[in-house]
């Protein structure tokens, strides 16, 4: 049996164990089961549940959540518009979020030339070929046919270095007033 303090009070019988906690105020709780004899711990189990779920929280709360970013194209759309949603896609991607590229056919006649669909996908995986691996494309449903694109190993690691070189450096901090100082001409 363990102490509430965590020291090692010895074995005991189960009456005496409950007899003891009881005495002091607090629960018997059987740590390790298979054990033989079983190991248990004499505490405030309410605590110490409470205690549990407050960790669990913080962990999720410190946790990054990747969210799929989707950028949705039409078959008929302008090269100043594929641009702008490829940049879009672009900073999804150097934000480290996966990106669901989604062909949407809105009109009877569109849904029968699914192949500009494709080469439009097709056209999306070639330009981003560097910073993004294809990591699922899917048939048509519906009126859609869509790929998730994930960002590459190489953009992760440049972006882990990236993070941990903002983290590292105090200059960072000071670089802003002194561009400010440099345009205006007082520095």
């Amino acid at each position: 049996m363990i102490g509430e303090d965590g020291e090692k009070l010895g074995d005991f019988a189960l009456m005496d164990a409950r007899r003891l906690a009881a005495d002091r105020g607090l629960d018997l709780v059987e740590i390790v089961p298979n054990r033989m004899p079983p190991v248990c711990k004499i505490m405030n189990y309410g605590r110490f549940v409470y205690q549990q779920s407050k960790k669990s929280q913080d962990s999720k709360r410190h946790q990054k959540q990747n969210q799929v970013k989707e950028v949705k194209f039409r078959i008929i759309i302008g090269e100043h518009d594929r641009a702008t949603k490829m940049k879009q896609i672009e900073r999804f991607l150097h934000e480290g979020h996966k990106v669901k590229a989604t062909i949407w056919f809105k009109r009877a006649r569109e849904r029968s030339r699914r192949e500009l669909g494709d080469r439009i996908l097709d056209e999306v995986t070639q330009q981003l070929a560097e910073i993004a691996t294809v990591e699922s494309r899917s048939s048509v449903v519906g009126n859609q046919m869509s790929m998730i694109l994930a960002p590459s190993r190489r953009l992760l690691e440049a972006l882990r270095t990236e993070r941990a070189g903002k983290a590292g450096s105090e200059d960072d901090a000071h670089a802003p007033r002194v561009r400010r100082a440099q345009r205006d001409g007082t520095g």
